[in-house]
């Protein structure tokens, strides 16, 4: 009989190489978005990602080419344009190389819905039209009204966010902004008098909370970048109410309680990434104009009609 062996522990493989082609006609948003969402699940590897935007000639196609047969691996492609889609598909083809047009899933329902052919324009989603004007209209509202600023302006407001100090309302709102939504933000102080109008204002109001101990990681970090923001000397972060344990916990209890007792929703951002609280908070601001409007049917006013 053998003696029993001991065994080496294998040595964990290194993570396998991919080389990823983003090849876009236009700002290359979309593929950014569907990599971000896919690669995540393959943690173990090493995923290279080499983004070609604003690919609209042969020319520019062809330093593509270029770069994808020096690197092979597969492609992910948004291009419109049916010659240029030839090109890569065939060129994909021959190098072996898997290509997937992602947009074409979506472009063929529409089509056997709507019962017509889609325009080959690339990069129509980026034109100057209404929607374009809209968001930067947006963008310069929040740069307007942020942190509590030009109190007046909140009756323009689309939405209105309110939380303790550093619970992610400015950048929540600059995301909201960049989708044509008119968001202000007011810090929510203890024993400081609420702007005046945020009561009676006649749009949602949502309200953004935070663990303790994530805010205080966070006001702590800010403390250390403003080296403290006293005009006595730097604020020690250890000692300050600002960041002690049971004040926060105190001032996040009141900003709850607060934001209840005006029926104002509110959402964890704990463990939440600045897309999906501002996709929360453009589901919650659907539920409030869906109970208006089923308010507003049921109204006498409503029912007497013209």
């Amino acid at each position: 009989m053998l003696p029993a062996m001991d065994k080496t522990p294998e040595a964990p493989p290194e993570a396998q190489r991919v080389n990823l082609h983003l090849v876009s006609d236009a700002t290359g948003e979309t593929l950014n978005a569907i990599a971000r969402a896919t690669t995540v699940q393959f943690e173990p590897a090493r995923i290279l990602h080499h983004r070609w935007s604003l690919v609209r000639t042969r020319f520019q196609l062809h330093r593509v080419l270029e770069g994808i047969e020096a690197e092979p691996g597969p492609v992910l492609s948004t291009l419109i344009d049916r010659a240029l889609r030839l090109e890569l598909d065939t060129t994909c083809q021959r190098l072996n190389v898997k290509v997937v047009n992602v947009l074409d899933p979506v472009i063929n329902a529409l089509q056997d819905a709507i019962g017509q052919q889609a325009e080959a324009r690339p990069g129509r989603q980026y034109v100057l039209n209404a929607d374009y004007f809209s968001r930067i209209d947006a963008m310069h509202y929040v740069l307007a009204h942020d942190d509590g600023q030009a109190q007046p302006g909140l009756a323009g407001a689309d939405v209105v966010l309110v939380g303790v100090s550093r619970s992610s309302k400015t950048p929540t709102c600059f995301y909201l902004a960049n989708r044509g939504i008119k968001a202000a933000n007011v810090p929510l102080v203890p024993n400081l008098p609420i702007p005046p109008g945020l009561e009676e204002i006649r749009c949602p109001v949502i309200g953004l909370t935070l663990a303790p101990e994530a805010l205080i990681d966070i006001r702590r970090h800010r403390l250390r970048l403003i080296g403290g923001g006293s005009h006595s000397g730097p604020m020690r972060a250890d000692t300050s109410e600002y960041v002690d344990e049971d004040a926060v916990r105190a001032e996040l209890l009141w900003a709850r309680r607060f934001c209840n007792s005006h029926g104002w929703p509110t959402i964890d951002v704990t463990r939440r990434s600045i897309e999906e609280t501002a996709a929360t908070v453009l589901q919650l601001m659907e539920a409030w104009h869906n109970r208006k409007a089923k308010a507003s049917e049921g109204s006498p006013a409503a029912q007497s009609g013209p």
